[in-house]
């Protein structure tokens, strides 16, 4: 008898609480429902490692931006460095080609007055002053200017001295002598005059 009021006693136990399990589900199913962002969130304090996840997904993309514009630089720096070095030569070549086109007439004349077998003396003089005046000429195209004359103050900026003499009547530091003239392009000097300087 007794056992079978405990087994009475347990069935009706087991039934009472399958009627409060559902009502328990339905309460937390319910909390849920309520709160579904909070459950979603990946910055909840529940998830910390989704936070970190997507802190560490934007850093990525933030760094792979920056490499990206950094190699984009380093591309343009690259072409502009190139074209630079291209324009440099292109310039150089330019003005030399400009300079020695000046010139060619001066070594055709040369050439010519040395293809002549037979002429006077003065005749050989006379075709040589021409071909110098031409030769001025060219250089005068140039910008070209000679430095250097007789008579000038001594400027170590201009001149070359070789040699002192003592000349009583030239002035102290004056240039009495020029053995090879000097030239310039504006102030740049090319070429440095030779000079005998006296006192």
């Amino acid at each position: 008898m007794k056992q079978s009021e405990d087994t009475k006693k347990e069935t009706a136990a087991q039934k009472e609480n399958t009627r409060q399990e559902p009502e328990s589900r339905g309460k937390a199913e319910k909390e849920a429902a309520e709160k579904p962002e909070e459950a979603k969130t990946p910055d909840s304090k529940d998830n910390p490692e989704a936070a970190l996840e997507k802190k560490l997904k934007e850093a990525e993309e933030h760094l792979s931006k920056q490499k990206d514009q950094l190699l984009r630089t380093a591309a343009e720096y690259d072409n502009y460095r190139k074209r630079t070095e291209r324009e440099k030569t292109t310039v150089y070549t330019d003005a030399t080609a400009a300079a020695v086109l000046e010139f060619l007439p001066v070594a055709d004349n040369l050439e010519r007055a040395l293809a002549q077998k037979t002429g006077a003396d003065d005749d050989m003089r006379r075709g040589i002053e021409m071909v110098r005046k031409q030769m001025d000429g060219a250089l005068a195209k140039l910008g070209v200017t000679e430095i250097g004359g007789e008579g000038e103050p001594f400027d170590p900026n201009l001149h070359n001295a070789v040699s002192h003499v003592e000349d009583e009547k030239a002035g102290e530091n004056t240039v009495v002598k020029v053995l090879q003239k000097g030239y310039k392009i504006g102030d740049r000097v090319v070429r440095h005059a030779m000079v005998q300087v006296a006192n």
